[in-house]
């Protein structure tokens, strides 16, 4: 069975990612990838992947609920 790939820019347009960002990924070994004959790298689909974003917290403030009135 062929695996799929996909171009460095065909790639970041399916993760949403920069150039920079797929290169990255590809020096840490997160992606896997192939170099065709001429020289060009394609990614395979199938390890492509996003670390989801951490849920942004908005900052509060504490409240004191066991303070009396303040004199």
């Amino acid at each position: 069975m062929d695996r799929q790939t996909l171009s460095i820019m065909q790639a970041c347009t399916v993760v949403g990612v920069s150039r920079r960002t797929i290169y990255n990924w590809i020096s840490a070994g997160k992606v896997e990838y192939m170099r065709t004959a001429g020289g060009s790298i394609r990614i395979f689909a199938d390890t492509l992947w996003r670390e989801p974003e951490p849920p942004s917290r908005g900052v509060t403030t504490p409240v004191n609920a066991s303070a009396g009135p303040q004199a």
